[in-house]
């Protein structure tokens, strides 16, 4: 038995034959060309052919996944469609009279190195991205058709031995897919029937590739690195997708246990498809209210799927982030509105946008900071920019006459910033009336507890507001002193400090004594290690993801 360490991106037990994908060669050839114009031509139209082929993997996979999990595919198109991308594939073509291939195999490299370089992992991911729909426009260029073509051909790259929808060379057996790396598009489409899990040496957990296999299902595990080897095809093993342990030729003793969890995981599913429509409440009649998080208005399906009883933080910084200008008044209220009908009598509370730090957005115009996590970010542009701040808040109030939608305001330290808040808002209001449009009067209004000083300044806050959220992950960050954005501090970084402890338990009290109520909605409300803790301290909302809704019931229901 070999066992190797990989690192888990997502969860789950998977049995069975490996099979290696062959890691697939880029090399393109260099060609001096004559005619840079017809050059341009030829990448012009492999770029619309690719765009094309990326909206019929857009469809496929909304049909199958949801339309929350296709917008990957649109953003795909989009880096496409970007004239930066565009400009450099060309100019290259023109200053070096080179074949279009060479190009944009060129220009992908760079923008994949300028991806790589940045600080935020989540932006570093996203060099795979530039990669796979270069890669998709080589193709094209190259005569090869892609594995969705209408004919259900398939000549794709990873998509190999029958393993990808309407494959070929079916062979009846289901594997684990071993492979140097995998791009979102040759995960998209696999075929669920015939991968019972994934592993690669390379990627990371905020891939899209990642995310895709967590929406599939699939075990994964990523980052073997070295000990990625080829001649694992055939072998057997065993992915342990919690932990990142694989096993190639596990003993009896490893397979038997595996099987035994395996089962056990099983069992524990369908108790947990039971729980939906129960009550989140302790065995002693403790009532927790049970919410999901949500960065999307098609992200609101996935909330009701998994039973949640509202949403507990809608990022609402999303609609900024994926728009190239500034998302207008009707588009926010659109975006709220459906979410609000959707979602009916249950809560939608909304943070008003949390731009800066790690979220940038280009047509912000924000300086360079050096700090940026302790710079001009969240409730400091909104108050010091309250032509933008108002546009969001007519549209939340607009929206809230079609649910149950509440206010939440994100890295607040002072009294005075709500103050200033409610100031704005009270404007929009008074607008809102004197054009006859209506709204919820009483909509509720709430802080997010993330700043020690907002800990400290917790019984002045309380007095002014409706409830609080509690966002660990940035309370964390500030009260550790510990960028959660490098990796070299993560030993250092523990969400489980008394100290961090501590600040949650004064939050929840100071707010029962002002009689309002106070939630977490961090990675922290997942942590099932930690819900024994929360229940002790009183909390009386926990937000998560969807697909933690259920788990965390449970184990709620049976303390």
């Amino acid at each position: 038995m070999r066992t190797i360490q990989g690192v888990s991106v997502s969860a789950g037990i998977a049995i069975g034959t490996v099979r290696v994908l062959a890691a697939v060669d880029y090399a393109v050839e260099r060609r001096l060309i004559d005619d840079p114009q017809a050059e341009m031509d030829r990448f012009r139209a492999a770029r619309d052919t690719a765009v094309a082929q990326l909206k019929q993997l857009r469809d496929n996979v909304a049909a199958e996944f949801g339309e929350n999990k296709a917008e990957l595919f649109d953003a795909h198109r989009l880096m496409l469609q970007d004239p930066d991308y565009a400009e450099c594939v060309e100019g290259l073509i023109a200053q070096d009279k080179v074949n279009a291939e060479f190009a944009v195999k060129s220009a992908a490299e760079q923008f994949a190195a300028m991806f790589a370089a940045m600080d935020s992992s989540t932006m570093q991911a996203r060099a795979a991205d530039v990669k796979d729909v270069s890669r998709r426009v080589m193709n094209v260029l190259q005569g090869k058709r892609d594995s969705t073509a209408q004919d259900g051909s398939v000549q794709g790259d990873a998509v190999q031995n029958g393993i990808v929808q309407n494959g070929i060379a079916q062979n009846g057996e289901s594997h684990i897919i071993f492979a140097e790396d995998l791009a979102p598009s040759d995960t998209a489409q696999l075929d669920r029937a015939k991968v019972l899990g994934l592993v690669t040496a390379k990627g990371s957990a905020n891939s899209h590739t990642a995310i895709l296999a967590r929406t599939m299902g699939l075990p994964a595990i990523t980052g073997i690195g070295d000990a990625f080897d080829p001649a694992d095809d055939g072998h057997v093993a065993v992915i342990d997708g919690t932990s990142g342990a694989v096993f190639v030729d596990p003993d009896e003793a490893t397979l038997t246990e595996y099987r035994r969890r395996k089962a056990e995981a099983e069992e524990h599913l369908s108790l947990l498809r039971k729980l939906k429509g129960k009550p989140t409440e302790t065995k002693s009649g403790q009532r927790v209210h049970l919410y999901a998080n949500i960065s999307r208005p098609s992200d609101a399906a996935a909330v009701l799927a998994n039973d949640a009883e509202g949403i507990g933080l809608f990022r609402s910084e999303f609609l900024y982030l994926e728009r190239e200008d500034w998302p207008t008044e009707e588009f926010q209220f659109d975006a709220y509105g459906q979410v609000a009908q959707e979602m009916g009598d249950r809560p939608v509370i909304i943070r008003t946008l949390d731009i800066g730090a790690d979220k940038q957005v280009d047509y912000f115009n924000l300086s360079h900071e050096d700090n940026p996590a302790l710079g001009y970010r969240a409730i400091r542009i909104c108050l010091t920019r309250p032509e933008i701040f108002k546009v969001q808040l007519r549209a939340l109030l607009r929206a809230s006459a079609y649910g149950n939608i509440a206010i939440m305001l994100p890295m607040i330290t002072s009294v005075q910033e709500v103050r200033d808040a409610k100031r704005i808002l009270e404007e929009a209001k008074s607008e809102l009336r004197g054009e006859r449009i209506d709204f919820n009067e009483s909509i509720q209004i709430g802080v997010m507890i993330e700043t020690p000083a907002s800990v400290i300044m917790a019984d002045e806050l309380a007095a002014g507001v409706d409830f609080f959220s509690i966002g660990t992950n940035d309370l964390t960050q500030y009260t550790l002193a510990c960028d959660r954005q490098n990796p070299s501090l993560e030993r250092f970084a523990d969400p489980h400090s008394p100290a961090v402890l501590r600040m949650i338990q004064m939050t929840i009290e100071a707010a029962h004594r002002h009689g309002i109520w106070c939630g977490i909605c961090g990675e922290l409300g997942a942590d099932l290690s930690l819900t024994d803790t929360f229940l002790r301290l009183g909390v009386d909302e926990l937000s998560v993801s969807p697909t933690s809704v259920l788990p965390l019931r449970n184990v709620i229901r049976n303390h």
